[in-house]
């Protein structure tokens, strides 16, 4: 079950969070590749210009992302660009985009699968990373949900995740070089993901 925090935490500039959620009724939130692919479409669309994605993944009911809050002039140039008040805060912005991605991929899954009502669960989920062990671990977490939740035999041949993006040399807008730093290199991202050594605690007790 997720904690209560994780339902009113507060978007601040620069600040990394884990978001997360789940359909109302645990049902699959794509049928198709098509869906998948519009998803992440519609969340670069509406999201890219305020935050950077570190990692992600989607599941059949549920996604994960990983992502950093942009600052300085980057929410600067949104809000001109956006005509929002010059004290619109960091959270207003970022809760407000995500609301309509998520109205927006809700509304066309819905005229597709002849379906009505509310797609997702309210409100979404959100946590405030301010431990670096938590973001080392929380990486590995969010690419190995597919083999945790029994949706592929290795996590690493799962489709719809940043892991294949991040050991790629392919341009990304994923933020591939930062993640890599991290770890070192490519080398040790895939040393560390092959290990499975700094696996789930209850700090993932989360409800996904």
């Amino acid at each position: 079950m997720a904690s209560k925090e994780h339902y009113h935490t507060h978007f601040e500039e620069g600040g990394f969070y884990h978001i997360y959620n789940r359909t109302i009724d645990s049902k699959p939130m794509f049928k198709n590749e098509g869906n998948y692919l519009f998803f992440l479409q519609k969340f670069d669309k509406y999201l890219s210009e305020v935050l950077d994605v570190y990692v992600y993944c989607l599941l059949d009911n549920h996604f994960h992302f990983l992502v950093r809050i942009k600052d300085g002039c980057d929410l600067t140039s949104f809000k001109i660009k956006h005509q929002l008040p010059e004290n619109v805060s960091a959270h207003e912005m970022i809760s407000k985009q995500l609301r309509i991605f998520f109205q927006s991929y809700a509304l066309a899954f819905n005229k597709q699968q002849n379906r009505i009502g509310t797609l997702f669960q309210r409100p979404f989920k959100r946590v405030w990373i301010d431990n670096m062990d938590y973001f080392t671990t929380l990486i590995y977490y969010i690419h190995s949900n597919p083999q945790k939740h029994n949706l592929a035999s290795d996590f690493r041949l799962w489709k719809w995740s940043s892991y294949h993006a991040l050991i790629s040399s392919k341009t990304t807008k994923i933020k591939r070089k930062e993640v890599m730093d991290w770890f070192g290199d490519v080398h040790q991202f895939i040393v560390f993901h092959n290990s499975g050594k700094f696996l789930i605690n209850t700090t993932f007790a989360l409800e996904d």
